[in-house]
């Protein structure tokens, strides 16, 4: 029995390892590597950095497990620990003055004092259980604004209808799960957003419906620099295209349309704004999207990273970052998540390959 668990994980580690990073096509000077695996790697998050390293957290979608990812000075990963299991859907996660929150569908649970804790971590604490517990698109992105509240979306429970507040909206709360209120509405399935470094205004992107064929409606980059705005679900898509069931009810006009219309079904999900300053200048304050690739497409399109430029607090361009995940109609990986660390280099989290990968820049 120990051969054949040996023989096993001998052949996992074997397969996992052999990435096929020499496909991966980014701009002039870039470089890619495989920095962790972690499982079903989705939305990171960074813990306390200091001159000796720090910590990367991972969420999952499907392998219901968090993990942490130790990284040293030169920002090289090391241990790889599974802090978390057994939970549904912990795909969102956000830090915070020490503390870890973990989005699983209807709960917020809070890890305290969790970069001392790792080998050892503490029972959570729930900071809310009282968000809808649908599965269909129930897993989360979630992140700190700088107003000090946590955000949460909270996806429409089905492709197309019009299922009323809470759901199709983005929440906010205070830490501690009070406070609850609608930021926006009319937002089908965000699973990715960040605020501009620039001007403070939150944009996050969202899935678009399912079934309307191959080219509409497009998925959306959309900006929310104020509370109250609507951006069109169910009624609405892309700001321009009405649902073919619920689309009489209510104008496009009434809608805020889309920052930026993104590919149809491209799936985007983690998006960040370049902060950092490895990369050229040309690439500061603007906006890195995971697309993880369409499943709902005779032929399949995204899985890469996008870049949208911005411009005066508008998108003015929206291009591909580095693709080369989808091989034909074959894809070896999903970028799910984009982060930045400190160095100014950025991770790439991929659930389907089960990868972390770190880009790079040296002037050619």
């Amino acid at each position: 029995m120990r051969l054949l668990m040996y023989l096993a994980l001998l052949t996992w580690t074997t397969v996992s390892t052999a990435l096929p990073l020499e496909t991966i096509k980014l701009p002039p000077g870039f470089s890619i590597e495989l920095w962790a695996r972690v499982s079903n790697a989705r939305q990171m998050a960074l813990g306390a950095t200091d001159d000796k390293g720090g910590v990367l957290y991972v969420g999952s979608r499907g392998a219901g497990t968090v993990h942490a990812v130790r990284f040293d000075s030169t920002y090289r990963a090391g241990t790889v620990i599974r802090i978390a299991a057994g939970l549904e859907m912990p795909s969102s996660l956000a830090w915070r003055k020490g503390a870890l929150y973990v989005g699983a569908v209807n709960r917020i649970l809070r890890y305290d004092d969790i970069d001392r804790r790792l080998e050892r971590a503490p029972l959570p604490v729930v900071v809310t259980d009282s968000l809808p517990r649908d599965t269909h698109h129930g897993w989360k992105f979630i992140a700190f604004g700088p107003d000090g509240k946590l955000y949460v979306p909270v996806g429409a429970p089905c492709n197309i209808c019009e299922p009323g507040d809470p759901y199709a909206a983005m929440l906010r709360m205070n830490a501690d799960g009070t406070g609850r209120e609608i930021y926006a509405r009319g937002i089908r399935n965000s699973v990715g957003f960040d605020w501009s470094p620039v001007d403070g205004a939150l944009w996050f992107t969202d899935n678009g419906r399912d079934m309307l064929g191959d080219e509409i409606p497009p998925d959306e980059l959309n900006r929310a620099p104020r509370a109250a705005m609507h951006f069109g679900y169910p009624y609405c898509h892309g700001g321009e295209i009405a649902d073919p069931e619920f689309g009489a009810r209510r104008k496009c006009a009434e809608f805020e349309p889309p920052a930026q219309k993104l590919g149809p079904h491209v799936a985007g999900l983690g998006m960040r704004f370049y902060a950092g300053t490895m990369f050229p200048p040309e690439y500061r304050n603007q906006i890195f999207i995971a697309e993880h690739g369409s499943w709902n497409r005779s032929k399949k399109i995204g899985y890469r990273i996008a870049l949208v430029r911005v411009k005066d607090g508008r998108a003015v361009s929206y291009e591909s970052f580095a693709s080369g995940w989808l091989q034909g109609e074959s894809a070896w990986g999903r970028p799910a998540d984009v982060l930045v660390l400190p160095d100014g280099s950025l991770l790439v989290a991929d659930d389907h390959a089960g990868a972390i990968y770190r880009i790079s820049y040296r002037k050619p």
